[in-house]
């Protein structure tokens, strides 16, 4: 492929090539353009962003099949160990977090023997040194669950909850600290998905994790994102689910319909940062993250579950931070799932009576159907993400002639099912992709609207229809 400004394999997108049929580029030949790329507001659906995708046969079973009773009885059952402090006992066969830690290990080796082989079950363990709120060196555990790919295994996604919880002293660790909404809420929803998604084949990698040392400092995750960058995974996505037990918060109005979806914009890791810095014009706004996050708009919230989805252009609440962040800092794409106003009565409190009613974080807080929901959004959207072609690569906005047109090239995915290409645009005050036009299996396309004026950016489809996220060009 040249960077010419000949651009000897492209396809040029106007109203004239539409109106003169499909063009041929590099061998390959591109659908008709149905309407003209000069106008940016063509093709535009209002109320609906350019890039919704609607569930599939496989996902729309999958999603009736989330069952508010199973959630119900492992929050119960997790809430049961009294405290699954960090540091309480890991050896104890009934109280603590190595009995919860064996709990969970055991229910997910019944998941995987229903996978006929393909989900494999680890207890990821390494020592932590003495370091903070860690005063003596201890044994942090994650326990993951990986389903491998059908037909590209090398491209994961992750989802993880914390199974660990704590009191209102962070260094309490014989308290009771039931942890309810947070996290149990939070593992039982990796764990249903997982359960869910053993008897079936995703084409990529689904790791489910319930992770410890999130209270005292990410520790888990932290040690799970290192290890994945180095074995050198591609890792695409990961979601983490921490306080998604309710959607009452402090104000007492109940709010079942939003789940918070937490996306940073500029990148947290060096490397993505000096990505970021490379981007000629603006870019603030599309990070991969951020593009993950529109993708979880696409496919996750109505009609194709009972959800809406808040966008929060952030990192993470303010003074706090979760299992999301450790993946930013390795450069993955990583975003928080939570609750839409936390209560903050029933989180982090030790357990007390108040007015002859038990408080503190206990599972009679808990909405199971919200649970469930929320579980909704994230099965569609991973499973989405795992059925899809992976997000292309390469993608650059080409500056080398002084034109009114677009020049943009990437690189071709190895998808065995890939079907093409597509490319999609937005004003530079819109948050969401409003435009999209299929150009087909080709690698450059040169199309008749300014860059100057726009956002562009380019996604893979399969030949089912399923579609990536979007990459946003360098």
């Amino acid at each position: 492929m040249t960077s010419s400004p000949s651009l000897a394999r492209r396809t040029l997108l106007t109203s004239a090539a539409a109106a003169a049929g499909p063009s041929v580029v590099g061998g390959s030949t591109t659908p008709a353009v149905a309407a003209s790329t000069a106008d940016p507001g063509a093709g535009t659906r209002p109320g609906r962003a350019a890039t919704t995708q609607t569930p599939d046969r496989v996902l729309r079973g999958m999603l009736r099949e989330v069952d508010p009773d199973r959630i119900e009885a492992t929050v119960v059952a997790l809430a049961a160990f009294g405290t699954r402090h960090t540091l309480s006992s890991q050896t104890d066969p009934v109280r603590g977090i190595g009995a919860s830690r064996d709990w969970i290990h055991a229910r997910m080796q019944e998941i995987a023997a229903t996978s006929g082989g393909r989900m494999t079950v680890e207890l990821q363990s390494y020592v932590q040194q003495p370091a903070s709120r860690i005063p003596v060196a201890t044994t942090i555990t994650n326990v993951v669950a990986t389903l491998r790919g059908s037909v590209s295994p090398e491209r994961v996604y992750v989802v993880s909850g914390h199974y660990d919880s704590r009191a209102t002293d962070v260094d309490d660790f014989t308290s009771d600290a039931p942890g309810a909404d947070d996290d149990a809420s939070g593992v039982a929803a990796v764990m249903e998905m997982a359960r869910l998604m053993a008897t079936r084949e995703p084409e990529a990698t689904i790791v489910f994790a319930a992770v410890a040392g999130e209270e005292q400092g990410l520790y888990g995750a932290r040690y799970m994102a290192t290890q994945l960058r180095a074995a050198g995974a591609d890792v695409q996505a990961m979601f983490t689910n921490d306080i998604i037990g309710s959607g009452t918060g402090d104000s007492g109005e109940p709010d079942p319909r939003t789940v918070r979806l937490f996306a940073e914009g500029v990148p947290t890791s060096e490397t993505t940062q000096q990505a970021n810095r490379r981007r000629s014009v603006g870019g603030e706004n599309d990070s991969p993250t951020r593009q993950l996050a529109r993708f979880v708009e696409d496919v996750a919230q109505r009609p194709a579950t009972p959800m809406d989805v808040r966008v929060i252009y952030r990192r993470d609440r303010y003074l706090r931070g979760g299992d999301h962040i450790p993946f930013l800092e390795q450069g993955y794409p990583a975003v928080r799932f939570t609750e839409p106003e936390e209560d903050f009565d029933h989180q982090h409190q030790d357990v007390r009576v108040e007015d002859g009613v038990q408080i503190g974080d206990l599972p009679e807080f808990c909405e199971w159907d919200y649970i469930a929901d929320v579980t909704r959004v994230n099965a569609a959207a991973l499973w989405t993400l795992a059925t899809a072609p992976g997000t292309p690569r390469g993608v650059r906005l080409l500056t080398n002639r002084l034109t009114n047109e677009t020049d943009i090239v990437w690189t071709r995915g190895t998808d065995p099912d890939l079907a093409g290409y597509e490319v999609v645009w937005r004003e530079t005050t819109e948050p969401r992709w409003t435009n999209l036009v299929p150009v087909g299996d080709v690698t450059a396309v040169t199309l008749d609207i300014s860059k100057d004026n726009v956002f562009l950016g380019v996604r893979a489809v399969d030949r089912d229809g399923h579609a990536s996220p979007v990459a946003f060009p360098a």
